[in-house]
């Protein structure tokens, strides 16, 4: 008597918080890890070179950042998101959607609600940061030259692909990738976190020890987000947010030219601590109000940890 084929068991598992929701061999993490940080490099530097051919630039690497830089940089990380959604994708066969929330449908009326959330609380940091420790923001001049308005608009344009494409890459893909490797749900969530926000801090360059702990800060921050939510609004609309307004800021204040990126060693200083605050005022913001929907409409949000 022939045995009958049982199906393979699915990748998703909607019995855990999204996060540790996937199923995967434990080599593929690794594939991932390796191949979306070069999909990345490889994008930026040759967008980098076309840009360095269209401007006549001798050195298109330099840390002055140009419009056409700025759009290079943003556009290229926007397709490395994809790229890593879409790798995890073919690698697991999971539903696309799956990386964007669990055990729920992507809710927008949660993204706008955090948008809001997000804009008070990072305006408010950015405001107090610029009053307290003006000299470490890099603002110089309030001006609008015809450069600031080609920053503006690249900044209204395409920075939310920018900020998106890297939740994408962390916390959509590698951050479940990670916690895929530990079964018991809270290890599973703390290897996830940990990894993809050291992946984070890392392609992110800094050697000051403010900046990289403030990068890492933001990506353990993002993924709790996530992890509470069980989905990905409040980290996209977070991570949007915060780089618009501080993009837009950076934009007027540049006295009418262009900005350096400048993550070298001693280019960070204690006023990050404000920025901090405002992340874990974010993630408060966010256990607070997925506890009182659950609580009020008895919607799944995140399921408990087992």
């Amino acid at each position: 008597m022939s045995r009958t084929a049982q199906p393979a068991p699915s990748a998703v598992d909607t019995s855990r918080p999204f996060g540790a929701h996937l199923r995967m061999s434990w080599w593929k993490p690794f594939v991932l890890f390796l191949a979306v940080p070069l999909v990345l490099v490889v994008l930026q530097v040759l967008a980098y070179q076309l840009v360095g051919v269209i401007e006549g630039s001798d050195d298109p690497l330099s840390p002055e950042l140009t419009p056409l830089k700025s759009l290079a940089v943003n556009l290229a990380t926007g397709a490395t998101g994809l790229v890593a959604v879409l790798l995890l994708v073919w690698m697991t066969r999971v539903p696309w959607r799956a990386l964007f929330s669990s055990r729920r449908a992507f809710d927008r009326g949660r993204l706008a609600h955090y948008s809001i959330g997000a804009a008070l609380m990072v305006g408010a940091g950015a405001g107090v940061v610029g009053a307290v420790a003006p000299a470490s923001t890099g603002w110089t001049t309030f001006a609008i030259s015809g450069t600031t308005i080609t920053f503006l608009t690249i900044t209204l344009l395409t920075t939310p692909i920018q900020a998106a494409g890297e939740e994408l890459i962390y916390r959509s893909a590698m951050l479940p990738a990670a916690a895929s490797w530990v079964r018991p749900v809270r290890p599973a969530l703390a290897v996830g976190l940990v990894v993809s926000a050291l992946g984070f801090a890392v392609v992110h360059g800094s050697t000051d020890p403010w900046l990289a702990g403030y990068f890492t800060v933001v990506a353990v921050s993002t993924g709790l987000m996530a992890i509470l939510s069980g989905g990905m609004e409040a980290p996209i609309a977070f991570h949007v947010v915060n780089n618009v307004l501080f993009g837009v800021i950076s934009n007027v204040m540049s006295g009418g030219g262009t900005t350096t990126i400048d993550r070298a060693t001693d280019t960070g200083d204690a006023s990050l601590l404000v920025l901090v605050a405002v992340n874990v005022g974010m993630v408060a913001l966010v256990a607070t109000y997925e506890r009182r929907r659950r609580h009020i409409s008895g919607h799944p949000g995140a399921p408990r940890a087992r």
